[in-house]
């Protein structure tokens, strides 16, 4: 299999790298709270920032305080999908919420009451898994259009792998990627984008734009704008630590 992370193993210090963490970086688990971090991946993460100056961002619909203390480091990051952005010298921006988020909690605390449904509640978005009941995935996405239709446009909804969730409405991880490369130490670097699922394909028209590397954790049968493709995260993890490795 070819490498398509090797432009950015021969020169990093020429590239951004921005990199989604669930089902991209960590594999994933029937519930939010079951992924496992594999040993030695912030390390990785850590060795391969220092060798690109800085100039790595992970860019997730987790919160911010959850990255930290799993990963035991603080990268520059967007979390929330954009929502929360934090940028390399440490400064965050938040967008704020629109109101109807009580009213959200609510009533998804009642809905995903029900057998196999898990709420998340990230705070300024709230979330309705699903893996582990595949065959409520048209009553939840139902359930979840009529709460977005209620609280008002100032919400959307974002369907991803076994999920749907309901955020504020304009921002995205591509809104994310374009304002880190406005920015130090990401200014001027050519973008490489890498992410698995619909969230992520915000990203990669970015990347494409500016002649960089859009890569996607799938099957090269799904439909993406992504230009690449990596089989597992595991297969990334394994291009990542090859990269790190070599600035030792």
């Amino acid at each position: 299999m070819t490498d398509p992370l090797a432009p950015l193993a021969a020169s990093p210090d020429h590239y951004a790298l921005f990199l989604d963490i669930d089902g991209c970086l960590i594999d994933l688990a029937p519930t939010p709270d079951g992924i496992v971090v594999p040993d030695g991946l912030p390390e990785t993460l850590a060795r391969l920032s220092g060798r690109m100056g800085g100039a790595l961002a992970l860019v997730t619909g987790r919160k911010t305080e959850w990255v930290d203390a799993t990963f035991g480091r603080a990268f520059p990051m967007a979390g929330l999908h954009g929502f929360e952005r934090r940028r390399a010298d440490g400064s965050v921006q938040e967008v704020p919420v629109p109101p109807g988020l009580d009213l959200a909690r609510d009533r998804l605390a009642r809905f995903a009451h029900e057998p196999g449904l898990v709420l998340e509640d990230k705070g300024i978005a709230v979330a309705v898994h699903y893996r582990q009941a595949p065959a409520r995935r048209a009553e939840v996405e139902q359930a979840m259009a009529a709460l977005a239709a209620e609280i008002g446009p100032a919400w959307e909804l974002q369907s991803g792998k076994s999920v749907v969730e309901l955020r504020p409405a304009g921002a995205s991880k591509g809104a994310a990627v374009r304002a880190f490369l406005q920015e130090e130490p990401f200014r001027g670097r050519i973008p490489v984008t890498i992410g698995d699922d619909v969230t992520d394909e915000t990203m990669f028209p970015v990347a494409n734009a500016m002649g960089g590397l859009s890569i996607r954790i799938a099957d090269p049968s799904e439909p993406t704008e992504a230009r690449a493709h990596l089989p597992s995260p595991a297969a990334l993890r394994a291009c990542l630590e090859r990269i790190a490795a070599w600035a030792a």
